[in-house]
């Protein structure tokens, strides 16, 4: 599987359809899929086929694998291209890998890709409330908070906000 995007610590590549089953163990593992805009419902391999033939079907969609080395595929990072701007989401699913900044680099890998290759105005993205350690990371490479989706999801037992934070091209060049 050839690299795409090459880092100091890892290299993002297209995702692909064998990483399905690792990805379907993360999204049912209730830690990892309560970090997640996932509902509560598990997911099969069915589902998951279904969700990646129609990602991959959309022009609009970039999916990336997370990887240490071509034996260890820690997570996925995606966006969605929106006149101009994109949305980004990211999952660290090997539990072990959370917290080491891998998802740092992999967002700055990405935010690099969209802004000076694909060119770019503006990447999005939402991270609910809870999720501090993501905030932080967001924060930590550009990303501004620019609103508040009020008591959006249910998850821990009660509802929480979600937070729309963005980055500009401008502001990722300085």
């Amino acid at each position: 599987m050839s690299k795409f995007l090459i880092g100091e610590r890892i290299y993002l590549r297209a995702l692909e359809k064998d990483d399905i089953v690792q990805c379907m163990k993360w999204i049912n593992d209730p830690e990892i899929r309560c970090l997640t805009a996932f509902d509560e419902r598990p997911f099969n391999k069915i589902k998951e086929e279904e969700w990646f033939e129609k990602m991959n079907k959309n022009k609009n969609v970039i999916l990336f694998a997370i990887c240490l080395d071509d034996a260890n595929f820690i997570g996925n990072i995606g966006i969605t291209l929106l006149s101009g701007n994109a949305l980004l989401g990211i999952m660290i699913g090997e539990k072990e890998y959370l917290g080491r900044g891998y998802g740092t680099e992999a967002i700055k890998l990405v935010l690099d890709y969209c802004f000076n290759t694909l060119n770019l105005h503006r990447v999005a993205l939402g991270v609910f409330e809870f999720n501090e350690r993501a905030i932080k990371c967001y924060e930590k490479v550009g990303f501004k908070r620019e609103g508040i989706a009020r008591e959006v999801v249910y998850k821990k037992g009660r509802y929480w906000d979600d937070i729309k934070m963005g980055i500009l091209k401008q502001e990722w060049s300085k």
